[in-house]
């Protein structure tokens, strides 16, 4: 027992798991949202105060508006953890984070006229945070794990934002079942517990490493050492010399935002696919299926506090399937899970909007109400797993793996821009598709997952299993073939994983944190 005691303190103070694990919590707080609105729409106290209709439009558009506050986020901590360095973006980001939860917190309290303002100030303010840690954390803990397990590292980030989704639903449950859907506190709550994620964050940033690659590019030598030699005791001289000789080769490689949309320069290609990996995995539908989940569970015929049983469920299926990412995407690598994923959530849907049809005309049919729902409810978990597997936490690594150093940060924040633009209409859309179209709503989401999955199975290079330059070489190639087909790029060599007989690390694959994926 005291061994294992000393095993566990001694991962614990491991400054590679403290990276790992504060990037994990900090991605957590965008599912904490998703799941604190889930049943915050539907509180009847809360719709009084911001004098407004369960059907109205502006339900969603409260809800949407937070993803607006995402995208100026991005760009806006992008450029700061640029300036000022990683841990300070982050800091400034939390910051933010708290401050809009806060502004959300107050809204309607003793008074109603501006509570709808003051709430979607909040949301935006909110989102302004949120926004800039999906763009920093994966730029920050990718500088500190180039490496061949670099994907499986970004899908245990991944896995904790769904448990910050089940902690949210879970007190959000809780409360309305203890308090009712008619009071203030039952939406409240679980709106201020997230200010424990802040407050445990803003303990330990200052113990973590700042990134060394930053350290580098700014000339900052002797912090890049320390960096280093924090992340790696006795190996921190031999990866600063890796590092700075990655530095040099790119040191010329400035890249600015108006590079990346000039179609004749070479970072355009990288850009373009950033873009519609985001765009695709908005068209999966899931960001709209994980906000509005009770209102998917009673269109299946379910009450209202079956739904949220069986919403609390999935959503605890979802954390569970999440660990089959982290095991198979450096496994199987990211383009086969996201063309597997895209498969089987459109046969999902077709089976929802089948079911869902008979669910709402069981009597005129005379069908049991079990007969369809439960068959409703296994198609709902298997797309709930499919889309964690397949789309989470894969679009998220293109730009970690296929732009240099120098421009990681912008393209993060593009990343996060496109994310949510796209999600911002899918999630206003979505009520006023659930209020007109009812389980026709299925077949558009059947249809753009196809789509999704097409433009993935055309365009989507395999970027798991290669160091960064042997990424950089399909779109060079790419670009001597004058297509983006990856089928006919150097043979169909990038529609799959290399798996190459020598552990020889190799350029950006020279592991940081690799130890620590072991462990955990």
């Amino acid at each position: 027992m005291g061994y294992f005691a000393e095993k566990v303190w001694s991962i614990c103070n491991d400054k590679k798991t403290q990276v790992v694990l504060f990037s994990s919590t900090a991605i957590s707080l965008y599912g904490f949202d998703q799941g604190m609105m889930s049943l915050i729409n539907t509180n009847k106290d809360y719709l009084s105060r911001m004098q407004i209709s369960a059907e109205s439009p502006l339900v969603g558009v409260i809800v949407a508006i937070y993803y607006l506050g995402c995208t100026v986020g991005a760009v806006f901590f992008s450029w700061l953890s640029d300036l000022l360095g990683r841990k300070r973006g982050i800091f400034f980001c939390l910051a933010t984070a708290s401050l809009g939860n806060l502004i959300m917190f107050v809204s309607g309290m003793g008074y109603t006229r501006g509570a709808l303002a003051v709430m979607m100030l909040g949301r935006i303010v909110m989102g302004l945070g949120v926004g800039g840690i999906d763009a920093v954390i994966p730029v920050y803990s990718s500088e500190l794990s180039q490496s061949e397990a670099r994907g499986k590292a970004l899908a245990q980030e991944f896995q904790m934002n769904i448990f910050g989704l089940n902690m949210a639903f879970a007190i959000n449950l809780g409360v309305t079942i203890a308090l009712g859907k008619s009071s203030q506190w039952a939406w409240r709550i679980p709106i201020i517990v997230m200010q424990a994620y802040p407050i445990l964050l803003f303990a330990f940033i200052e113990r973590l490493p700042e990134s060394p690659r930053w350290c580098i590019f700014n000339g900052l030598d002797d912090a890049a050492r320390e960096a280093c030699e924090d992340i790696s005791p006795g190996e921190g001289e031999r990866h600063l010399k890796e590092l700075k000789k990655i530095h040099e080769q790119e040191s010329d490689e400035s890249v600015s935002y108006v590079n990346m949309i000039t179609p004749s320069h070479p970072q355009f290609h990288p850009t373009i696919i950033t873009i519609m990996v985001q765009i695709c995995q908005a068209l999966t539908g899931y960001g709209a299926v994980s906000v509005y989940g009770p209102q998917i569970f009673e269109l299946l015929g379910f009450a209202s506090r079956p739904a949220e049983y069986l919403t609390m469920s999935n959503y605890i299926s979802y954390l569970v399937l999440m660990t089959g990412a982290w095991l198979l995407i450096d496994a199987v690598g990211r383009r086969s899970l996201m063309l597997w994923g895209s498969s089987v959530l459109t046969s999902c849907f077709l089976l929802l909007a089948l079911f869902g049809g008979l669910a709402m005309h069981a009597e005129d049919l005379d069908i049991p109400n079990l007969a369809v729902a439960v068959p409703g409810i296994v198609a709902l978990f298997t797309a709930t797993g499919a889309f964690g597997i397949g789309w989470l936490a894969t679009v998220w690594l293109a730009p970690t793996e296929i732009v240099p150093t120098t421009a990681r940060a912008q393209m993060a924040a593009i990343s996060v821009i496109v994310w949510g633009v796209a999600n911002f209409a899918i999630t206003l859309l979505t009520p006023l598709m659930f209020n007109n179209l009812k389980y026709w709503l299925f077949l558009v989401f059947a249809a753009s997952n196809a789509v999704a999955g097409l433009w993935t199975w055309a365009y989507l290079p395999e970027t798991g299993g290669r160091s960064f330059e042997e990424n950089q070489r399909f779109f060079e190639d790419a670009a001597k073939e004058g297509t983006w087909r990856v089928g006919k790029v150097e043979g169909g060599e990038y529609l799959r994983m290399p798996y190459p007989n020598s552990e020889e690390d190799v350029g950006e694959r020279a592991p940081l944190l690799s130890r620590v994926r072991d462990q955990l």
